[in-house]
């Protein structure tokens, strides 16, 4: 076990692997990088950076040291289909390619100081995006910004009823996501902010189906995936970060929330090199081959 720690021993078990990308032209012959994180994060004819490409790698070591000593896991997807990613590497996710049009009904929430996913799909398509988030700090950040008029800003957040919750700001100030875990670091400071159930969101805007819902909430996802099959509510896609590497989680939380979303018939189709961004597409839709 003491082995895994070592960098230089990961690192050469992982470049001496079968699965190996090229790194620039394709004539240097410098293979370094797993062709799982080529097709994922770097689509066809996009140009990479090293700092990118060695981000991706030291997040796949990462994981792979987190998951031999319990505090990740591995999963694959059900299978593969044909994905486009939108947003920055740390905003971006993978959507089923051909999945969203002009008329799509696209829920995003959790903004933070990165809504390069949603403006992604705006510049795209011309659909509406309606962004999410009750902190104060998101709220500040996008009043300076110049967003065009379909990304919709609602100031409050996701919850499995209407009402309050108690958010907790991060311990690190350089961070920018509250979240709904207490934080005993940052008690004095938590905020009391509004949030409502989907199914209230949904007929507030008058919704009657979501073609894709993300979240990136900090915690809050498991108590609103728990309640999607009372609720009636099936997304077309679910784009969810996962949190269990939070002190209190645990990865067996994730897990059975990936069961239960399987449960109710969705597929996963993505998962990012770091192991917290996952894509799943419901079976009703069968856009996977």
């Amino acid at each position: 076990m003491r082995s895994l720690w070592n960098s230089q021993y990961i690192l050469k078990h992982w470049f001496n692997s079968n699965d190996h990308g090229v790194v620039g032209n394709g004539n240097t012959g410098l293979s370094i990088v797993p062709h799982s994180i080529m097709r994922e994060e770097f689509p066809s004819g996009s140009r990479m950076s090293m700092k990118k490409i060695l981000l991706k790698v030291f997040r796949r070591v990462r994981r792979i040291v987190w998951t031999a000593i319990g505090k990740d896991f591995s999963i694959s997807p059900d299978r593969a289909c044909a994905m486009r990613r939108f947003g920055t590497e740390y905003g971006g996710w993978n959507i089923v390619e051909g999945s969203v049009s002009r008329n799509s009904v696209i829920y995003s929430f959790g903004i933070g100081e990165d809504a390069s996913f949603d403006i992604g799909l705006i510049e795209e398509y011309g659909c509406m995006v309606h962004a999410f988030d009750p902190t104060p700090r998101a709220m500040r950040w996008v009043e300076k910004q110049n967003f065009p008029h379909e990304f919709i800003v609602h100031e409050y957040g996701l919850g499995v009823c209407d009402g309050e919750m108690a958010f907790f700001p991060p311990k690190n100030k350089n961070h920018v996501s509250y979240s709904i875990l207490e934080r005993p670091d940052t008690e004095a400071e938590k905020v009391v902010l509004k949030v409502k159930s989907l199914a209230s969101i949904m007929k507030d805007l008058r919704h009657s189906y979501i073609d894709i819902l993300k979240m990136d909430i900090e915690g809050g996802e498991y108590a609103v995936i728990d309640n999607l099959s009372a609720s009636g509510v099936f997304p077309q896609q679910i784009l969810v970060e996962f949190h269990h590497r939070f002190p209190g989680i645990g990865i067996q939380k994730t897990k059975d929330a990936i069961a239960k979303l399987k449960g109710m018939g969705y597929l996963l189709f993505s998962v990012s090199s770091s192991g917290e961004e996952y894509s799943f597409v419901h079976r009703s839709k069968n856009p996977i081959s």
